[in-house]
């Protein structure tokens, strides 16, 4: 328990550090920044916050780098947004309840995150729409299809409607499998599920070592420009197939 503390006392400054320093570079830098610099120091930044909270990230497969493309994973955290951006620039689909979290929904929120209010009739149809504008400008959109966190060692059954758009635009689909695990092992201990609040999932993280996440980019089910010849549901299907198998794989 006293180096869990001790741990916690030495990253958390610096985590605080790193969260004012985002504010104030979203807020004040951001809107006289170019695109590809704004990509840069989010990637960057992401990579950084995630070596302060003392997560080790190791990157598996191909993930597509350029040009318009949907990336579907699993939900674990809220980490998993900050992991693949890391990887590359991403704006994510949302709950809205998350731009209301503590200093993290705002940043999130400036990233280019799309929140999507759960009930609401039109908000389907409003978040397409908005897809469909960040496709047009070759960017990655980040979608977690189980709606809701996990605790990584399985997949929920997942929403299909927002597959529409990628459709639509014949953009590639990429699943990723993200897994966690704590000191050589596959846990769910930095799972931010249940009645847990985020100010605990954060003492969780900041105090544990030997954290590390696998992020393995699957092949993409179509190439760009490229149709796919099956319905939504078959999508989820082939999808939750794939990245299941990765989450239960055995380790080396």
């Amino acid at each position: 328990m006293i180096l869990r503390v001790i741990r916690f006392s030495l990253r958390a400054p610096a985590l605080i550090l790193l969260l004012a320093f985002g504010i104030a570079t979203s807020f004040l830098l951001y809107s006289f920044l170019k695109q590809p610099i704004r990509e840069k120091i989010t990637r960057c930044w992401s990579w950084i916050l995630m070596k302060v909270c003392g997560v080790r990230i190791v990157v598996e497969g191909q993930p597509i780098l350029k040009g318009a493309v949907m990336w579907v994973a699993n939900h674990v955290s809220w980490i998993d947004i900050f992991i693949l951006n890391s990887c590359r620039t991403t704006s994510f689909i949302a709950k809205s309840e998350i731009r209301k979290w503590p200093v993290i929904g705002w940043l999130v929120a400036s990233v280019g995150t799309i929140f999507i209010e759960r009930g609401q009739r039109h908000a389907i149809s409003r978040v397409s729409k908005s897809i469909l504008d960040l496709f047009r400008q070759d960017a990655c959109v980040g979608l977690f299809p189980e709606g809701t966190t996990s605790d990584g060692m399985d997949m929920r059954s997942l929403h299909t409607s927002l597959f529409e758009p990628p459709l639509r635009a014949m953009v590639p689909i990429q699943p990723v499998a993200l897994v966690f695990m704590l000191n050589g092992q596959r846990s769910g201990a930095m799972a931010f599920v249940g009645e847990q609040t985020l100010v605990n999932n954060i003492w969780h993280l900041l105090s544990s070592r030997g954290v590390l996440v696998y992020v393995r980019f699957l092949e993409p089910l179509n190439r760009p420009g490229e149709p796919v010849d099956a319905t939504r549901t078959e999508i989820a299907s082939e999808i939750r197939t794939a990245i299941i198998h990765e989450l239960k794989k055995e380790l080396p």
